[in-house]
């Protein structure tokens, strides 16, 4: 009796509606107008670059200092992995170590950002918060044709440094922008790029669940506001009613939301697009019919006629969309959403991109929930910051480039991770949410392949183009009923390429990739796990494409060097870009000696030793880890 109360006072309290301290309303921090705050001024700050000086000002407020300065091994180190996702060479450190020139890391950091590295770096973020696949999805899972265009599109927009606000317009709108090109409509694949189920169930239901998606996918990319929650009743934790789900959700209205044919999967033609081969968005209606408020969004339960607008949290950017011009072929829908979008009067557009590229510069972003700014966030570690920020980015042209710079040429983004007040200071903030020292990164699943393939001497730095298919254990195709159609490795060259070039299939993540966190992309993703679990190790030790790499470069080192301990020694400027320490070179000969001993009654025993070498140092945690 007592149990059965309880669980009738659970049901009650769980019925019960939110009350107003329970939820955000319209005076919410990230519903604020962006304002540029002022610079914190103090003793240690008077010098100092306004990103330092806002942070200083956090930490003396807790009688905490920054760390001393990453030695320049570490500091080109990181800024290689966070720029361009790629290890330094030995004689590339050895020239910035010895180079005495005071602008030097300067210098470093504008060449790295023109790159053309730093655009497939940076594209594998945006990928992740669009949850880019090339596939559909659901039982068979088909291949979206010519996606790979539209990830392409991503790196391009990233090494020309498109101002950020055309880069969210294309994507939205770029077959209703003015002049538009085919460059535009590649990008609208965008909102094709998640699932698409061809067999739905219920094709009525499957149509709104697709609208679903596109508004997702856009709000949080875009806004970081789960708009989404909002289409069975009003939010119930920030300031959106239902109708502003339906408002927006008009906006994609117009296009072939219908399941529609399999060979187009439920999209427009080629010659809709306008474009021959081109996997996008266009309006099939200039006029869309009506859409409806569904009452707990079940579509057999249509309420009122909604007019599209946009989300009513900023009143004056609150306002109807207007009817398309009468030469139109489209229903300008879109385009106006990606003008409130992109308004310099959002007061979230632009602290939500600031805050995802703090978050992969840092570890971590001044708000750690990056796809969710509302109610349930959590509170920025830095708000003052966050704003000035956001003030120069929109301020300063959109410039995507121009905020890595600021950031990576802050004092608190070049500090060590090592604290000589370490223990003190952990007292006082345990997880470093004010960030006076640098936080230690393991290698996301792209870069640490990348890492392998080029240390190696096997990485293809072709660019562009379809993707690739690696080699997959028999194992892994177990689940599939055609093996052989359903997976076909490409040419050996091919699979030597950087990772962004590989196939991304919903249904089978390479087991590597997989193991070292690479995302789901049923949803968007805005911060990956970052796991420390046993399986890293296994396929670390045991995966085939580990051994490969291993073999390769003790090959290379062993026909270049007659000596073993030359070629050992080698083998350190390889992997990690430095000498090795005394201790560590011996260590690393013993060890030589004993796997050399062990194959001895083998003709390549030499080259098995050195290939186990190599696979040891690969397994270090300095390979492994940026500091």
């Amino acid at each position: 009796m007592r149990a059965t109360t309880l669980l009738l006072g659970i049901l009650i309290i769980s019925s019960e509606p939110l009350l107003s301290e329970q939820k955000a309303g319209l005076d919410w921090w990230a519903f604020q107008k962006i304002t540029r705050p002022e610079i914190p001024k103090s003793e240690n700050s008077r010098n100092s670059k306004p990103i330092d000086a806002f942070i200083l000002s956090e930490l003396e407020k807790n009688k905490i200092r920054l760390s001393p300065k990453s030695s320049r091994e570490e500091l080109i180190k990181r800024i290689y992995y966070d720029l361009i996702g790629l290890v330094p060479s030995y004689e590339r450190v050895q020239q910035f170590v010895n180079n005495k020139d005071i602008d030097g890391y300067e210098k470093l950091v504008d060449e790295l950002l023109r790159s053309s590295h730093f655009g497939e770096r940076w594209a594998r973020h945006w990928l992740d918060v669009v949850r880019y696949a090339e596939t559909n999805g659901y039982e068979r899972d088909a291949v979206k044709p010519n996606i790979w265009k539209y990830r392409d599109w991503v790196i391009d927009a990233f090494n020309s440094d498109m101002p950020y606000d055309q880069f969210v317009k294309e994507q939205l709108a770029g077959d209703e922008i003015d002049n538009r090109t085919e460059s535009s409509v590649i990008a609208t694949g965008m909102l094709r790029a998640g699932t698409w189920n061809d067999e739905p169930n219920d094709p009525q239901e499957y149509k709104y669940e697709r609208l679903e998606d596109m508004v997702d996918v856009v709000s949080t990319a875009f806004l970081g506001l789960t708009v989404r929650c909002a289409r069975c009743h009003d939010h119930k934790f920030d300031p959106i009613p239902q109708v502003d789900y339906y408002r927006m959700a008009a906006a994609f209205w117009g296009g072939t939301i219908d399941p529609g044919g399999r060979s187009e999967m439920g999209g427009p033609n080629d010659k809709q697009l306008g474009f021959e081969k081109v996997f996008g968005w266009t309006d099939v209606h200039r006029n869309p019919p009506p859409i409806h408020l569904l009452i707990n969004g079940d579509p057999d339960k249509k309420s009122v006629i909604v007019q599209p607008g946009h989300l009513s949290l900023v009143k004056h950017l609150d306002h109807p969309i207007e009817a398309p011009p009468k030469d139109s072929k489209t229903s300008w829908r879109r385009r106006q959403l990606a003008e409130y979008i992109t308004h310099s009067d959002n007061p979230l557009t632009g602290r939500v991109m600031v805050n995802r590229i703090w978050q992969h510069l840092m570890g971590r972003g001044i708000v750690v929930t990056p796809n969710n700014f509302g109610f349930k966030s959590a509170p920025p570690t830095h708000p003052r910051l966050l704003d000035w920020l956001a003030f120069e980015f929109v301020e300063g042209g959109w410039s995507i480039k121009k905020i890595i710079r600021m950031i990576v040429l802050s004092e608190t983004y070049k500090q060590s991770s090592r604290n000589p007040d370490s223990d003190t200071f952990m007292q006082i903030d345990p997880d470093n949410h004010l960030l006076w020292r640098r936080n230690i990164r393991r290698m996301d699943a792209e870069v640490l392949r990348d890492s392998l393939l080029q240390v190696s001497g096997d990485l293809n730095l072709k660019m562009g183009g379809e993707s690739f298919y690696p080699d997959l254990a028999s194992e892994v195709l177990e689940g599939f009923s055609r093996k052989s159609s359903a997976w076909t490795p490409s040419s050996h060259e091919d699979q030597l390429r950087r990772s962004v070039y590989m196939i991304s299939k919903r249904h089978l993540i390479v087991p590597f990739m997989k193991a070292f966190d690479f995302p789901s992309s049923e949803k968007p993703c805005g911060n990956r796990n970052r796991t420390t679990v046993v399986s890293q190790s296994l396929a670390m030790l045991n995966n085939q494409f580990i051994h490969s790499r291993s073999l390769n470069l003790a090959r290379t080192l062993s026909e270049a060097y007659n000596e073993d301990k030359e070629a050992i020694f080698n083998a350190w400027k390889k992997i990690f870009s430095r000498d090795p320490e005394s201790d560590e070179f011996k260590a690393s000969y013993i060890h030589y000696e004993k796997q050399r001993s062990l194959f001895s009654g083998k003709d390549n025993s030499r080259l098995l030793a050195l290939t186990s070498v190599c696979h040891v140092l690969l397994n270090s945690n300095e390979f492994l880890y940026i500091d």
